[in-house]
This record gives C-alpha cells, sequence and structure tokens, in this order.
C-alpha cells in the first residue's frame, strides 16, 4: 500500500505540473521547496553544515541553505512537468561550454566519463548532451519502491538517457564497462559515497571519502574523464560547462593512482561548486562528523 501510494503521489504531481507554463512552474518548485526547508529540519541542518564548509564561514549559512532547497524544489518541478513535447525547447535553453571537448574525446572511441556534483538538472544535461550525438548511460540507485524505480527509468529515457539501476545482484560494473568498451558515454554523479567504504579524500577542508567508481573506470579502461559542472540559469534553462580531462597522476601502483586520482576529483569538484554554491543540493550527511551529528 505505501509503495503503490509514493508512485501515485508522483503521478498526481507530473500531472499537476505538466500542464502549468514553465515559468510558472519553476517559481512555484522554488517556493515550495523554499518553505520545505522550514519542515525538514534535519535536511535543513545538513544543507547548512555543507553552506558553511563551502563558504569557510557559518556567517549566512542559514540563508543559502533556504535557497539550496529552492533550488532543489525547482529541479523536482522541471522533472515532473518535462515532456517530450518538450524536449527541443529544453536543448534550446541548455548550452553546453566546452563542448567541442567531449566531442573530439568522444571522436577518439576510448569512452567518455562525465563526472558531476548534485548540481542543478543533470537529466536536462543528459538530453543536451545525446542531442549532440553524445547519448549517455548513468547508474541510479536502489529506491526500495519499484513503481518508482521504473518512473524514474521512464523519466530519464525520455530525456534520453539510459540508465542501469544499483541493486543487489545487479551487473553495473559490467554495464558501465561495455558502454566504454564501445566508445560511449557514462555519467557518474559522484560527490556523495553510498557505501562509506569508498577512496578517502579532503572535501572542502575535511576527511570524508569518494565512490572509486570514475577514476577506477578511467584507469582501467583508458576511458577520458570530465568534470562537469550543471548550473540553472536565474530565469528558464540551463548551462553545463565540461571542464578540461582530469589527468589520472602517476603512483606506483593502481590503487595509489586511482587514490591520487579521486583527490583531483575532488577537488574539481569543488570548483564546480564554488561557482554556484546554492545550487548543490546535496542535503544529506556527507562527511563523517555529518552522521555523528544526525
Amino acid at each position: 500500500m505505501k509503495e503503490a501510494l509514493g508512485y501515485h503521489v508522483y503521478r498526481v504531481l507530473a500531472g499537476i505540473l505538466g500542464i502549468l507554463p514553465e515559468p510558472v512552474v519553476r517559481r512555484v518548485g522554488f517556493r515550495v521547496g523554499w518553505l520545505v526547508s522550514f519542515v525538514a529540519r534535519r535536511r535543513f541542518a545538513m544543507a547548512v553544515r555543507h553552506q558553511t564548509r563551502v563558504a569557510g564561514s557559518a556567517a549566512g549559512a542559514r540563508a543559502a541553505a533556504r535557497r539550496v532547497f529552492g533550488w532543489y524544489g525547482r529541479y523536482w518541478a522541471e522533472v515532473f512537468w518535462m515532456r517530450p513535447r518538450r524536449r527541443k525547447k529544453v536543448v534550446a535553453r541548455s548550452p553546453i561550454e566546452n563542448l567541442d571537448r567531449l566531442m573530439a574525446a568522444v571522436a577518439t572511441g576510448r569512452g567518455v566519463i562525465v563526472a558531476l556534483p548534485h548540481m542543478g538538472n543533470w537529466e536536462a544535461a543528459g538530453l543536451a548532451a545525446a542531442s549532440e550525438g553524445a547519448r549517455v548511460l548513468a547508474v541510479a540507485e536502489e529506491l526500495g519502491n519499484e513503481r518508482i524505480v521504473q518512473w524514474f527509468v521512464h523519466m530519464r529515457a525520455m530525456m534520453d538517457i539510459d540508465i542501469v539501476i544499483a541493486r543487489k545482484g545487479s551487473r553495473v560494473t559490467r554495464d558501465l564497462l561495455q558502454r566504454l568498451d564501445e566508445g560511449g558515454v557514462v555519467a557518474l554523479v559522484c560527490d556523495r559515497d553510498l557505501s562509506g567504504r569508498g577512496i578517502p579524500v579532503t572535501f572542502f577542508g575535511e576527511s570524508t571519502t569518494f565512490p572509486p567508481g570514475p577514476v577506477a573506470l578511467a584507469e582501467r579502461t583508458g576511458a577520458v574523464l570530465f568534470p562537469v559542472g550543471t548550473y540553472f540559469e536565474p530565469g528558464a534553462g540551463n548551462r553545463f560547462v565540461i571542464h578540461p580531462e582530469l589527468e589520472i597522476p602517476e603512483g606506483a601502483d593502481t590503487d595509489e593512482r586511482v587514490r591520487r586520482g579521486t583527490q583531483r576529483l575532488a577537488t574539481a569538484l569543488e570548483s564546480i561548486i564554488r561557482v554556484h554554491p546554492e545550487q548543490w543540493h546535496l542535503i544529506l550527511p556527507n562527511w563523517p562528523s555529518d552522521r555523528e551529528a544526525s
């Protein structure tokens, strides 16, 4: 019953927001997200902690955290609003800076990995890349509600994104390796280590762990690894930025190269987040001290 209820809530929201004009959806999403910040106190506290780390000071962190929820609300509103007939409009309003870097890497046939933080509307980034001939394969979390999982798979297929679900017994690595072996593009949101057993890094001045996937895959396959920023524009649309290829540093062995490369990736994601820190809508514990505080 609970699973069905959650799924139908998604469908109702998609039905309501899907009939509204884009400017209304954008503003409603931001306002509702901002209001939710007053109710979701534990997640708001996490947003305050994260914004404090980015800024290096607690001054203004609470106001910034309110806006984090606002931008996250806009993300969800745009997800529910999306329809196939709107794809061309979304692409037209979503330029990719340094697209030549991505397309040149695709042309080599080595495979491409794009590594992103939880920012902006990364589904729109996938659609924009696919429109240029660089369709991506992404990994999605197992949510515990199969009907919602399938709704997300359908929604992302509508954005020309292929999905592999990270569930127990799944062959995620196999599917990613196959796409890279074919010279394709893999997209990994990688600023949060779900297992807590990843690679130790320093991220915004504090020790935590990052998933090894992006750098380990690049090291194993020779694929090109790009850090990518995905940002909302103040009005309609998005802006996506392909950063220079992340070179994996030398090391005594593979483990050492992956460790050093993952720290280099963490540093690159810091610079991406600092461009628009309030659009970094990671509102869950992300450092060991967060888990102790929660």
